[in-house]
């Protein structure tokens, strides 16, 4: 038996997912989306990624980045790791890839700022 604090709105329903027979049972969550979420987090958790790469020739020294998509969970050490090699050139424009299909998970990584080349 697992509990789980839903974080998919406001109210933070706290949720209880037991395994009977290989059939998962949630209780607790007020909407359908707590009980979507306490299923997924239960069977393949999986977050958005969200840090920052080096980047050269801007008003800045580091560009912010994440995931396009939710990662595994078990994979973000090693994306992180991945990413933390990465030297960009600005110019780069909000939106482009960054790492594209980080460590075999088909996610891209995208900037979440411009930058401009100085």
């Amino acid at each position: 038996m697992d509990n789980i604090i839903c974080i998919e709105c406001p109210l933070g329903c706290d949720m209880t997912v037991e395994q009977h027979e290989g059939e998962i049972v949630v209780t607790g969550n007020t909407c359908p989306r707590g009980e979507q979420y306490a299923r997924q987090e239960t069977v393949d958790p999986r977050r958005v990624l969200t840090t920052t790469v080096f980047i050269d020739g801007a008003t800045h020294p580091m560009l912010p980045v994440k995931s396009a998509q939710p990662l595994p969970k078990d994979r973000l050490d090693a994306c992180l790791r991945t990413l933390a090699a990465v030297h960009m050139k600005a110019p780069v424009a909000c939106g482009d890839v960054v790492c594209s299909d980080i460590c075999g998970t088909a996610v891209d990584i995208v900037a979440t700022r411009t930058m401009e080349a100085v």
